[in-house]
């Protein structure tokens, strides 16, 4: 795909904050200590990256779902932990109220998460229901102007430094499967909200991840968002633009290991010449950049089918996340591979890469959900 001077301009200034901001030194200290790094969150929410497909109405940047795929991909480029800071304000934090939320919630809520001053996070998976998202245990009860929550969430990508959770829960426990669902708006500081021990993880390390627990926890009726007993299919929306992000991070991380095992390809000799010289390595090298390219331009296209409501975007989108994430770790794998023991050295950057490389075929759906999800749509018709 082409992209016009202003996705270049945009492009461009992902690119030089990331090669910039993103030192050495910060992406080390991420992997010593685990913890979120609020220096460089609050540098990214100065430039306006934490808000960049949010309306501007809302204090966002009011960019497209191509805008926050490029930004996305230029972070996870030199870090796919930073990526995320910046991408869960415009995905699956921000997301629900952007496509459901009512104009109070929005006012109240987003334009502070579009600038970075709060962070939302997204509660949808469960000990005992994962991919099977429809088989939420967590419960809602209706009390008086309140609805008292009660139930536990697991693998909450930021909960440990959210202030607010999109959480679902059943609210009619008589409907079975994904039926009768809600979402709610959750103070993480609220009286009977509690955080589970931070997850010792492969990767992604930087950006903490735990369980959140809700004990008798009220949530007022007007933070419930959308409509009552119909919150799963708003999530499932939320989840398609979930995995554009996740497309444009694998995309990303891929780019990031292919430019590092080109560079050591022609500087690494053995047998009196560079490695890249030897068409076992080349040959490596010409299908890496081969599977790039198709995934860029199937996630690129995705992006801009999705804003013009074409009517194949979720399936695009399952589409999107199933290639590039099993793409990205093939790629990850061979930049490994052509650095052979060096790559397994935690000094060289695609060791990290391959391992945050793993997580995108898992999260916000594994690549089994999105073939059931492109499957599905392909044969009920």
């Amino acid at each position: 795909m082409i992209l016009d001077e202003k996705r270049l301009l945009m492009q461009k200034l992902c690119r030089d904050f990331a090669e910039t901001e993103f030192t050495d030194e910060i992406l080390d200290e991420l992997e010593e200590t685990g913890e979120f790094n609020w220096d460089i969150f609050n540098k990214m929410a100065k430039y306006g990256f934490c808000g960049v497909k949010i309306p501007t109405e809302y204090g966002g940047q009011g960019g497209d779902s191509l805008d926050y795929v490029l930004m996305v991909e230029e972070f996870a480029k030199v870090s796919p932990v930073l990526a995320i800071y910046a991408n869960t304000s415009n995905s699956l934090g921000g997301g629900p109220l952007m496509i459901c939320g009512n104009e109070e919630q929005k006012a109240k809520y987003l334009a502070d998460v579009a600038t970075g001053k709060k962070i939302m996070v997204f509660c949808l998976t469960e000990p005992g229901a994962g991919s099977d998202a429809g088989g939420t245990i967590t419960t809602a009860v209706e009390d008086g102007d309140y609805y008292v929550l009660n139930g536990r969430k697991t693998f909450v990508s930021g909960a440990p430094v959210a202030d607010y959770a999109v959480v679902l829960a059943k609210t009619d426990t008589t409907l079975k499967g994904s039926r009768g669902i809600s979402m709610f708006i959750v103070d993480m500081k609220a009286p009977g909200v509690s955080l589970g021990k931070p997850e010792a993880k492969m990767g992604i390390v930087g950006y903490p991840t735990c369980d959140v627990i809700l004990e008798n926890v009220r949530v007022h009726k007007d933070d419930l968002v959308g409509k009552r007993d119909k919150g799963f299919g708003a999530a499932m929306a939320t989840l398609d633009g979930g995995r554009l992000g996740i497309s444009a991070q694998a995309l990303g991380i891929a780019e990031g290991a292919f430019n590092e095992a080109v560079k050591y390809a022609k500087e690494r000799k053995q047998f009196g010449k560079p490695i890249a010289e030897f068409q076992a390595i080349s040959f490596m090298i010409a299908d890496m950049a081969t599977e790039i390219e198709a995934a860029r331009e199937l996630i690129y296209s995705t992006a801009l089918k999705k804003d013009a409501g074409d009517p194949e975007a979720s399936k695009l989108c399952a589409m999107s996340k199933l290639f590039a994430a099993e793409m990205c770790n093939r790629v990850c794998y061979k930049a490994v591979q052509i650095h052979g023991g060096y790559g397994y050295i935690k000094e060289y950057k695609v060791e990290r890469f391959y391992r945050d490389a793993r997580i995108t075929s898992i999260y916000e759906g594994t690549s089994q959900v999105q073939q059931m999800v492109v499957s599905g749509n392909i044969l009920k018709k």
